[in-house]
């Protein structure tokens, strides 16, 4: 399993496998026809699948040319119907000569949290940083030998984790901060309003407990209306599921002023859920819905915030269970293509869910029944179970009742 590094990563939203793969892979083209000195006159790059039916909503059209069109005039062709084998999320990239002749192509798929995979490479599947790939096996380990999970984390990553750690909790709250703070319209034609300055203004009118909630709500929807405006913000595990990691750690430290040590450690022991769910499942809401997403984020602030009141190993790890259990067999099924509705309120809800998850598993002694390995097991299967019209391709679910 590899590093919890790529559970978060730092870019521009709208969507890490719409727009952050597709513009990385974009580079990772241009290097390739540089290193090969191919003479070209233009460039072609056909979009595929779920990748092709959402990618204007999710502006991969835009991340694509922001790197090609500098280089030589660039063309996009949507082909959502052709669906391929490998990943539902593919792409084939074109050097034209001057006679439209193809003289090197290159096909790639964007799998989920940014990563980029093809018959050739996967980088799901770099090099393995840690020796066990089931949370039921790490919580062996770290029974036998007095571990704490960001303990195990800490033991198995590079020195650098925590400085590392360190930039992506400061762009957590840098977009949680912007995101109060600005007001206006969310670009994309469903003309909605920012929201997440005035339900925290709300939020300071009521009592303590709904105040709380609130504020939840608030924080969630300020990264989640960021990362739809295209602003920079960090995977956790996904760009569509930005806002939930984010508004509970921060809703923590600002209400009960928690460490920054205290948050990196929680923000370790999130990655390593995360980790395990995309090791042996997906992140992918091309590939199994919204339960990857939003369901897997959930889980991840659930073991942060069950960590960070003191939780056992077996607390935390129910936690986690909890809060992805309960999104199994969501869909992903964004209008108009648009990481919006109903995503930017799943967020919200999935953060308020994690803290839930985490008050009945400190109630709890942390034993149960189903494990989140098994949940995990379970998502997957669910995930494959889905039809595709309700795996991000806009064709099915809610996307299908409003238009725009």
């Amino acid at each position: 399993m590899e590093s919890i590094k790529s559970i978060y990563k730092i870019g521009k939203g709208p969507s890490s496998s719409h727009t952050m793969g597709p513009k990385r892979a974009a580079e990772m083209f241009l290097d390739r026809i540089r290193t090969r000195g191919l003479p070209f006159t233009a460039l072609r790059v056909h979009l595929y699948g779920a990748l092709a039916a959402t990618g204007r909503g999710h502006l991969t059209d835009r991340a694509i040319l922001e790197v090609l069109e500098p280089e030589a005039p660039t063309e996009i062709v949507w082909e959502p119907r052709i669906v391929p084998l490998f990943h539902t999320n593919g792409m084939k990239f074109e050097v034209l000569g001057t006679q439209g002749e193809i003289l090197d192509e290159w096909e790639v798929y964007s799998v989920g949290g940014g990563a980029l995979a093809n018959e050739e490479f996967d980088e799901r599947k770099t090099r393995d940083v840690y020796p066990f790939s089931t949370i039921t096996e790490i919580m062996e380990y770290c029974f036998l030998n007095r571990l704490n999970f960001w303990e195990y984390v800490e033991q198995h990553e590079e020195a650098d984790l925590w400085d590392y750690l360190a930039e992506v909790w400061d762009v957590m709250q840098s977009a949680v901060r912007r995101g109060l703070e600005t007001e206006g319209t969310i670009p994309g034609g469903l003309n909605l309003r920012r929201k997440a300055g005035e339900y925290l203004f709300r939020a300071s009118t009521y009592t303590m407990n709904v105040q709380s909630r609130g504020k939840v709500y608030a924080y969630a929807l300020a990264v989640a209306e960021e990362n739809a405006c295209g602003g920079i913000v960090s995977t956790a595990p996904t760009c569509g599921s930005s806002g939930v990691v984010p508004a509970v750690l921060y809703h923590l430290k600002t209400s009960r002023d928690f460490p920054d040590k205290m948050i990196l450690r929680a923000l370790a022991t999130a990655g390593l859920f995360g980790d395990i769910a995309r090791s042996n499942a997906s992140i992918s809401g091309a590939e199994v819905g919204c339960q990857g997403e939003v369901g897997v984020a959930c889980s991840m602030a659930a073991a942060a915030a069950n960590q960070l009141f003191g939780g056992s190993l077996n607390q935390i790890e129910y936690a986690a269970e909890m809060g992805l259990e309960h999104h199994l067999g969501l869909t992903c099924d964004p209008v108009g293509g648009l990481v919006q509705i109903p995503c930017m309120e799943r967020n919200a809800f999935a953060a308020a869910r994690a803290l839930d998850s985490n008050s009945y598993a400190t109630f709890s002694d942390g034993f149960h029944r189903v494990s989140f390995d098994e949940v995990v097991d379970v998502m997957k299967q669910t995930g494959h179970d889905l039809p595709s019209l309700y795996k991000e391709t806009s064709t099915g679910g809610l996307a299908t009742r409003f238009k725009h």
